[in-house]
């Protein structure tokens, strides 16, 4: 999975088609992600200290990996990811994401 917590994501299928949003979290067992403002559910909670009134609540609820698409840092654009190895001075080597539209590195 190409995608990681507090990446920026395009929508490219469902109901929110075209809204970008930030990733709060990612369910890696199960290929979903849970995007800021995306896929807003109504649930119904009991009163609880959490929530003392109670009542229905809206929330974010996870959406499929294959749903998203990553947004390049630097140019913008829903983007496909490519990988870099980089070998460092000392003979380290890391992993980098490469954004396949400019080339850039993140």
């Amino acid at each position: 999975m190409n995608i990681k917590k507090n990446d920026t994501v395009k929508v490219i299928a469902g109901n929110y088609k075209g809204k970008i949003g930030k990733v709060l979290k990612v369910f890696r067992e199960e290929e979903r992600v849970l995007v800021e403002g995306v896929n807003i559910v109504k649930k119904h909670v009991r009163k609880s200290p959490k929530y003392p009134q109670g009542g229905i609540i809206e929330m974010e609820a996870p959406i499929h990996v294959s749903n998203v698409m990553l947004v390049c840092p630097k140019c913008g654009q829903a983007t496909r990811v490519g990988h870099a190895t980089l070998t460092s001075a000392d003979g380290k080597r890391s992993k980098m994401r490469v954004c396949k539209k400019c080339g850039e590195m993140f």
